[in-house]
């Protein structure tokens, strides 16, 4: 089978579903920020000191097909197969959270993104992370978009953020926080 098709030759693509969309519609713009944050998923998955995370990562990255699956759907379209985000799914990133953060230090200022590539990496998926979600909470003002997306959306960037701080911890690596000129 020809990887290429030439369906999309006139600036179109398929929705799940069969309609025809330009391919700068905001429901493209939103799973294709998804496709991009996978691919940092994996660039993370991908680290050393990801390695013990290297399980829950690919977790999220089956989690971001799922939600790239359900933002390719035309609204409507209910017979569509299609695997289900379910509140489990937020709670799991949660309870990973929580785990990490009661052996970081407290946190009293904003941090400075950088000290380590792998570091940066993360800040990276999470800067994409939240971009996805803007373009997500967008779509759903025009268009029905599950509020489980937009709830794990939010969830994964803090779960990024946090996933940040665990790894410079870990690889021994200084945080450094933004001190405001004020003058």
């Amino acid at each position: 089978m020809k990887i290429y098709t030439k369906t999309g030759d006139k600036g179109t693509t398929a929705l799940l579903g069969g309609k025809r969309v330009p391919k700068s519609d905001l429901r493209i713009d939103a799973y294709g920020t998804i496709d991009e944050l996978n691919s940092y998923l994996g660039l993370l998955r991908d680290q050393k000191v990801n390695a013990n995370r290297a399980v829950f990562l690919k977790e999220i990255q089956d989690r971001l097909f799922t939600i790239g699956a359900d933002l390719a759907t035309v609204p409507g379209k209910d017979k569509v197969k299609k695997p289900d985000l379910h509140a489990e799914d937020i709670e799991a990133l949660e309870d990973e959270m929580d785990l990490m953060e009661a052996q970081l230090p407290m946190l009293n200022s904003f941090i400075l993104p950088g000290g380590h590539q792998s570091v940066s990496f993360c800040h990276i998926a999470r800067t994409v992370c939240r971009r996805g979600e803007r373009i997500v909470v967008e779509l759903s003002s025009i268009e029905t978009v599950s509020e489980l997306v937009i709830q794990y959306l939010n969830r994964l960037s803090d779960y990024l953020f946090v996933l940040g701080r665990k790894m410079a911890q870990e690889l021994d690596v200084e945080e450094v926080t933004w001190t405001p000129r004020l003058k």
